[in-house]
């Protein structure tokens, strides 16, 4: 099994700043696209910022020139800065992988963790 675990959400104010982790544990060959995804209340899981293998990084138009994802393959770890906060960026964020197994690639998402800006 995999399991992705998401860390670092909270609540902190508008302007600030939040380091999310997703860390990816179990019978793992490698991970392939890694991707932060974030659903407000009352609306859909949206993604905001994926990463390949080799590091290409793409975002949605609302976080550009403010989030940063990056990952460390070695560990099997990814992760979201974001900074200049707004409340509008209030949401629970989750973590979401194409992780090759043995027995082939699959998709993974984790619980999520709850980020809540305050103006």
């Amino acid at each position: 099994q995999v399991q992705l675990v998401e860390s670092g959400g909270g609540l902190v104010q508008a302007g600030g700043s939040l380091r999310l982790s997703c860390a990816a544990s179990g019978s793992i060959v490698s991970i392939s696209t890694m991707g932060w995804y974030r659903q407000a209340p009352g609306k859909q899981r949206d993604l905001v910022a994926s990463i390949t293998r080799a590091g290409t990084a793409t975002y949605v138009d609302s976080v550009k020139g403010r989030f940063i994802i990056s990952r460390d393959n070695a560990k099997n770890t990814g992760y979201l800065q974001m900074n200049s906060l707004k409340p509008e960026d209030t949401a629970v964020y989750y973590c979401n992988a194409d992780v090759l197994r043995l027995t082939g690639m699959r998709n993974y998402w984790g619980q999520g963790t709850q980020v809540t800006v305050s103006s």
